[in-house]
C-alpha cells in the first residue's frame, strides 16, 4: 500500500487541519514533500529534548530486566508509531475511506507524530510517577487538576517546548495537536459523569467531586485544546478524531505484546500460575458465573476468580462490545498462543527463543492491526475507529496478564513505594528552595522558567476565563504557580536524573559534578 494523501474535504491549501498556532512558511525542500506541514511535525517531535528522555523512563522493569533490551517510553512510543501508521494507511485505503474523510480524515503521517508525542508527559517512574505527583500538586499546593500524563503531553507540545519562538511551544499543526487529545475534557467536567451508567472511557471520577479519572488538558491549555478541535467540527465534544483513536488503539496493542514481550524475558511470568487461573476459570466457569460478587471479591486470589472478576468489569463497563462467548475464545486463544505456547519454553536468551517471541509478537500485531471497525456513530465509550468484537476481547484479556500477575506483585509494589518518596522529597526540596528569599536567585534556571511560565498561564486563565483559574489573588497564583512550575520541572526528570537530584538535593552525592547533571 501507498500512503493516501490528507484526508478530510477541505484538504489542502485551507484544510484547517494544517493550521499553526503561528503562521509559517515551509522552505523549498518541504515543499517536495508529500504532507509536508505533517512531517515538520514529526521531525520537531523526534528532535524534541522531551521525546529524547523517554529512552530512559521505565515502562515497569528496569532497563537491565532481560534479554538484549526491555522496552522503555521511547522504544515503546516507536513501536506505536509503526503500529499506528499500518492502521492508517489500511483506513485510508480502505472500504471505510470515504467516511472516514468524511470525519476529517487520517493521515499516516499524523498518527505517527501522535505516536511519537503521546507519551512526552510521563513523569520519572511511569505511571507510580504521574499518581504520586497528581497527589502532591493537589497536597501541597492545593492545585485542583493535581497531575496527568496526557494533560501534560498537551501542555509540552503546546507550552513548555519551543522549538523557535517564545510562547507558540512547537507550533503543531491542529491535527496533530487533536490527535493527541485522547480524553478532550478537563478534569473539572468529570464531576457531571459521576454516578451515570454510560460515560465516555476514562471521564468518570475515582469519586464525587474529584474530577475526570483521565483527561488531556489543564485549564490552563484549554484555549489550545479548543483551537485544535475546532479543525474538526464533523466530531461530537467528547469524541476523539479518526487519527486519535488510531494513536489510542496502537498504544493498547503495543502494550499489550511489548509488555509481555518484557515481562517473558525477564522470567517474571510463570506458567504454572498462569495456567492454573485460566484452567480453573474454563473448568469452573458456570460456578463462577452464578457466584455472588463478594465472594468473589474476597477469594480473588483463589484460581479463575480474577478472571472472572475481569469479566464482570468489561460487561459492566462496555455493554456495547462484551460478548461472553467472545471472552471465552479470547481465554481460550491467549490460554493456547500465549499460556501453553510462548510460556511453556522459559526464555534463555538463545537465538530460538528470540526468534520465537519475534515471530510471536508480529503476528499478533500484524492481526489485531486488521481488526479494526469504523462507525459514524459510535458508543459514547468508543471512538470513530476501535477495535473489533474479537479483538477488544483478546487485548482485555492480554493486559490481565500483566495486571494481575506482574503489577500486583508486592516486590514490584515496594520497589515503587521506595521510588514515590524520591519524587516527595524533590519536590519539597524545591519548594524549600523557592522559598528562600536568600537562595532562589541559585535555583535551576529551567526551573525558574517553567514558574514564570505558568504564572503568566494563570494570570491569562483568571482575565479570561476566571470560573477555570485556581487562584482569587496575586499571592495565590503565585503560590499555584510556584507549584505548577516545579510538578512541571519534576515532570521533566528521567528516572535517573531524578534519584541524582534527589541525592543532590539531600546532600548525599560523592561526585557532586556527575550527579548533578539534567540540573
Amino acid at each position: 500500500m501507498t500512503d493516501a494523501p490528507s484526508g478530510g474535504p477541505t484538504a489542502g491549501a485551507h484544510d484547517p487541519r494544517t493550521a499553526r498556532r503561528v503562521p509559517e512558511a515551509l522552505d523549498a525542500y518541504q515543499q517536495r514533500e508529500r504532507n509536508p506541514e505533517y512531517r515538520v511535525d514529526v521531525e520537531r517531535i523526534r528532535f524534541s529534548p522531551y521525546y529524547s528522555r523517554l529512552s530512559a523512563v521505565t515502562q515497569v522493569i528496569a532497563q537491565a530486566g532481560a534479554g538484549l533490551a526491555v522496552h522503555n517510553r521511547l522504544t515503546h512510543s516507536v513501536k506505536v508509531a509503526a503500529v499506528a501508521r499500518g492502521i492508517a494507511v489500511q483506513l485510508a485505503n480502505g472500504e471505510h475511506a470515504a467516511l472516514v474523510d468524511r470525519l476529517g480524515g487520517c493521515d499516516p503521517v499524523v498518527v505517527q507524530a501522535a505516536a511519537a508525542a503521546h507519551d512526552l508527559g510521563h513523569p520519572p517512574f511511569g505511571h507510580l510517577g504521574e499518581q504520586t505527583l497528581d497527589r502532591l500538586a493537589k497536597d501541597r499546593f492545593g492545585l485542583r487538576e493535581g497531575f496527568e500524563g496526557n494533560a501534560q503531553t498537551f501542555r509540552i507540545i503546546t507550552r513548555l517546548d519551543e522549538y523557535d519562538r517564545a510562547g507558540a511551544g512547537l507550533n503543531l499543526t491542529a491535527a496533530v495537536r487533536a490527535a493527541v487529545l485522547k480524553y478532550p475534557w478537563l478534569r473539572g467536567e468529570g464531576d457531571d459523569w459521576f454516578g451515570r451508567d454510560e460515560a465516555p472511557r476514562g471521564i468518570t471520577p475515582a469519586s464525587p467531586g474529584t474530577g475526570a479519572y483521565k483527561f488531556s488538558a489543564f485549564a490552563l491549555d484549554v484555549h489550545e485544546m479548543h483551537e485544535a478541535r475546532a479543525a474538526y467540527p464533523e466530531i461530537a465534544p467528547l469524541q476523539q478524531t479518526v487519527e486519535c483513536s488510531v494513536m489510542d488503539i496502537a498504544d493498547d496493542i503495543a502494550y499489550s505484546l511489548h509488555d509481555l514481550d518484557d515481562f517473558y524475558r525477564a522470567g517474571l511470568l510463570n506458567q504454572s500460575t498462569i495456567s492454573a487461573e485460566f484452567r480453573a476459570w474454563r473448568r469452573e466457569r458456570a460456578e463462577l458465573h452464578a457466584a455472588e460478587q463478594g465472594d468473589l471479591v474476597l477469594s480473588q486470589r483463589a484460581p479463575g476468580r480474577a478472571l472472572e472478576l475481569l469479566w464482570r468489569r468489561l460487561a459492566a463497563k462496555d455493554p456495547w462490545i462484551a460478548d461472553e462467548d467472545a471472552f471465552a475464545d479470547a481465554v481460550a486463544r491467549v490460554n493456547d498462543e500465549v499460556i501453553d505456547g510462548l510460556l511453556a519454553v522459559p526464555f534463555d536468551g538463545s537465538m530460538l527463543t528470540e526468534r520465537t517471541l519475534s515471530q510471536f509478537t508480529a503476528a499478533w500485531i500484524a492481526r489485531l492491526q486488521h481488526s479494526i471497525a469504523v462507525t459514524a456513530t459510535p458508543p459514547i465509550r468508543s471512538g470513530h475507529v476501535s477495535l473489533d468484537r474479537t479483538a477488544w476481547h483478546e487485548v482485555a484479556v492480554l493486559k490481565f496478564l500483566h495486571q494481575r500477575f506482574i503489577l500486583e506483585r508486592p516486590d514490584l509494589a515496594l520497589y515503587q513505594r521506595g521510588q514515590a518518596s524520591v519524587l516527595e522529597r524533590l519536590v519539597d526540596g524545591f519548594a524549600a528552595w523557592l522559598d528562600d528569599p536568600r537562595d532562589v536567585r541559585r535555583a535551576p534556571r529551567r526551573l525558574l522558567d517553567l514558574v514564570d511560565l505558568a504564572a503568566e498561564d494563570y494570570a491569562r486563565v483568571r482575565r479570561e476565563a476566571p470560573e477555570l483559574a485556581d487562584a482569587s489573588d496575586g499571592a495565590e497564583l503565585r503560590r499555584r504557580a510556584t507549584g505548577r512550575g516545579i510538578v512541571d520541572y519534576v515532570a521533566s526528570l528521567t528516572d535517573a536524573q531524578a534519584m541524582h537530584i534527589d541525592a543532590l538535593i539531600n546532600g548525599s552525592p560523592e561526585r557532586l559534578w556527575d550527579a548533578g547533571q539534567g540540573l
